[in-house]
C-alpha cells in the first residue's frame, strides 16, 4: 500500500470558451486565476489555472478551453462532480450570489452529513459547494473570508462498476469510511482531511461517458517531491499498471495512468509551484509559455482570445 499520495491536487476539465471560463472562475467563484499558460499538445489552447493565492495543491481547478467544443456527455469513466470546501453558514451567501450571476441548477442536498450546494458551470461541469471545517486561508477578492472557498474537499468517480477502483484507492492510502445507496466515500487518513476524500457513485444504469466541453479531463493526486514520485510510479508499475514516464509541466513533475474505470489519474508533485515564473503579487496576468513554444509567441498572442 503506497503512503506517499496526500490528497487531490488538481482537477484539470475541457471548456470551450476561454473568456466565459475565466469569468465564471475568477468573478462568480471568486477564485485567483494562477496561471495564464497554453496546452503543452495543442499551444494554440489555453491551460488556466484557478486557486487559492498561490494554485497551492488541493486548490486547483484547471481547464482546457477549446473554443466552441461540443459539450460532453456525462455518464461512467469519469469525474462527475468536482467539490470546493465552504465554511459553514455561508451556503445561503453562495446560494444568493449564485442565483445573481444566473448559475443554472441550484440545488441544495446533504451527502454523508454535509450540507452541498450543487449547480452547473458554463460547459455544465458538475459543481458543489460543502460545508467543511477547514483552516485554509482562501483568495479574497471578491468573496468575503467567511464565505470564500477553501479548496477541494472531494471528487466523485461515477463508475459502472466501483469495485477494481476501490481496490486501487485501497492501493493508494485510502480507507473506506461510509456508504449510502449508489455511493462508496474513500478518504486518506490524517486529520483535517482537506481535500482528502474521494466518492464513488456506482451507476451501471448510465451510458459510458462522451467527453467534450464540460468534462473532466483528469485529476492529479499530490506527492510531495520527484523522489516519492518515483516510488508511487514503482509500484504502481508492480502492481500492473501502465504508467508514464515523468513529464515536465513547468509548474510540477505529472505521471499519468488509465484506471480499470476508465478514469484518467496523475501523480504530480508539489514542487516546484506556479511561483517559479512569475511574481506572486502577479500570478496569472502574463500569457507564460512552455520553452518548446515561446517561439510561437507572437502567432499565440493574436490567436488566443483575450481573456479580461
Amino acid at each position: 500500500m503506497l503512503h506517499q499520495i496526500k490528497g487531490i491536487h488538481h482537477v484539470t476539465a475541457l471548456a470551450s470558451s476561454p473568456r466565459a471560463n475565466n469569468l465564471f472562475f475568477t468573478e462568480t467563484l471568486g477564485l485567483r486565476r494562477v496561471k495564464k499558460t497554453v496546452n503543452f499538445d495543442a499551444p494554440d489552447v489555453y491551460h488556466l489555472y484557478y486557486g487559492d493565492a498561490l494554485g497551492t495543491p488541493g486548490t486547483a481547478m484547471t481547464y482546457f478551453p477549446f473554443p466552441n467544443a461540443t459539450r460532453g456527455r456525462p455518464g461512467t469513466g469519469e469525474v462527475g462532480e468536482t467539490v470546493f470546501s465552504v465554511p459553514g453558514g455561508s451556503l445561503p451567501a453562495w446560494r444568493a450570489r449564485l442565483d445573481a450571476a444566473g448559475v443554472a441548477k441550484l440545488a441544495q442536498d446533504s451527502r454523508f452529513g454535509d450540507d452541498r450546494l450543487t449547480f452547473v458551470g458554463p460547459d455544465g461541469e458538475r459543481l458543489a459547494l460543502v460545508v467543511h471545517d477547514d483552516p485554509r486561508m482562501p483568495w479574497t477578492d471578491t468573496v468575503a473570508p467567511d464565505t470564500a472557498i477553501r479548496g477541494f474537499h472531494s471528487a466523485t468517480l461515477t463508475l459502472a462498476d466501483v469495485g477494481p477502483m476501490a481496490e486501487l484507492l485501497a492501493f493508494m492510502g485510502y480507507d473506506a469510511v461510509a456508504r449510502n445507496g449508489t455511493l462508496h466515500r474513500f478518504a486518506l487518513p490524517g486529520s483535517g482531511n482537506q481535500a482528502r476524500t474521494i466518492d464513488l457513485d456506482l451507476r451501471p444504469d448510465l451510458p459510458r461517458a462522451d467527453q467534450g466541453a464540460g468534462s473532466v479531463h483528469h485529476i492529479a493526486f499530490a506527492v510531495e517531491n520527484r523522489a516519492r514520485q518515483l516510488e508511487v510510479r514503482e509500484a504502481l508499475a508492480d502492481a500492473g499498471y501502465r504508467v508514464t514516464p515523468p513529464i515536465d509541466r513547468d509548474y510540477f513533475m505529472a505521471i499519468y495512468f488509465r484506471t480499470p474505470g476508465g478514469v484518467l489519474f496523475e501523480i504530480a508533485t508539489d514542487e516546484p509551484g506556479f511561483d517559479r515564473d512569475e511574481d506572486r503579487a502577479h500570478l496569472g496576468e502574463a500569457l507564460k509559455l512552455p520553452s518548446q513554444h515561446e517561439h510561437l509567441r507572437r502567432k499565440l498572442e493574436r490567436v488566443l482570445e483575450p481573456l479580461d
